[in-house]
């Protein structure tokens, strides 16, 4: 499975983004797909998540303010997000997971089977 994340930029206070993540290969394979973000010097951590059949789910600080979902294919997972503020600015990534896996899990990077190249998001006036 190949990620390809695209979608990045620069973004005032208060604007939008989309971020999209297409996948290739084995698809069929993938039942969780998520978004994840880092900044220098920091842990990758999770955003966002959306498992096969399962309701999305997202971390505390984009509650809200983002919307994860996956085309009708399931070969796409597009990440919204809204009301962007300075501590949104990351590298953010997308990420796969083949098997399902308890929720608790989703949250640990070293969950995940496949990841995308990150894509640059800095929010600034």
């Amino acid at each position: 499975v190949q990620l390809q994340a695209t979608g990045g930029g620069s973004v005032q206070p208060g604007g939008s983004l989309r971020l999209t993540c297409v996948a290739s290969g084995s698809i069929f394979a993938i039942t969780t797909m998520s978004w994840h973000r880092q900044t220098p010097g920091n842990q990758r951590e999770l955003v966002a998540t959306e498992v096969s059949g399962g309701s999305p789910r997202y971390v505390d600080f984009v509650k809200g303010r983002s919307t994860i979902y996956r085309n009708s294919d399931k070969n796409t997972v597009y990440l919204q997000m809204y009301s962007l503020m300075s501590e949104d600015t990351a590298v953010y990534y997308c990420a796969a997971r083949a098997s399902r896996i308890v929720l608790s899990a989703l949250r640990s990077p070293t969950t995940y089977d496949y990841w995308g190249q990150g894509t640059q998001v800095t929010v600034s006036s």
